[in-house]
């Protein structure tokens, strides 16, 4: 099994907490667990990214290119029509706004999951479980719907048994 990383997963370390200047080397072990075939994303987390135009954009053009897969594949395709359909048959769960916005093709909520479905992988993702959410479909909710495993990014490098340690010289 492996890890999918929703866009999210990107900005937040990005804005936040593994900014480019303060802790280069998650970014480097993002690709070393790519590489080895831990973690991947998908086409439409990239387009999500480039469309930012900023350094985070830029890297994922440049250094994490090769671990966007295509979200054009039938397993991925069929799990993805199951999710809409799925989104649809909820409409007095969620605002017809929320399963609009989880329908459009340039979002890449419903393609994750889709994806993390078709291939047996685990969702990686900031957003919470909220049962009562109405505005939004987080991904949380979907896969909990869809029996798609879930996780954050610090459970995933737990999981992974990853630490970050300083060089004592």
């Amino acid at each position: 099994m492996g890890y999918v990383l929703d866009a999210n997963v990107f900005i937040e370390a990005y804005q936040r907490y593994y900014a480019f200047d303060l802790v280069p080397g998650f970014w480097d072990l993002l690709i070393n667990l790519a590489k080895q075939g831990y973690i991947l994303s998908i086409d439409r987390v990239k387009r999500e990214l480039e469309q930012r135009q900023d350094a985070l954009a830029q890297w994922a053009q440049n250094e994490f290119e090769p671990y966007f897969m295509t979200t054009n594949d039938g397993g991925v395709l069929q799990e993805y029509g199951h999710l809409i359909q799925w989104a649809v048959k909820h409409n007095n769960r969620f605002r017809q706004s929320a399963i609009n916005e989880f329908a459009q093709d340039n979002k890449a909520d419903a393609w994750v999951i889709a994806y993390a479905k078709a291939y047996g992988h685990i969702v990686v993702t900031e957003e919470k479980y909220d049962p009562n959410a109405r505005k939004k479909i987080p991904i949380p909710v979907a896969c909990k719907d869809f029996n798609v495993p879930y996780t954050n990014t610090f459970d995933m490098l737990r999981s992974l048994r990853i630490r970050f340690t300083i060089d004592k010289q």
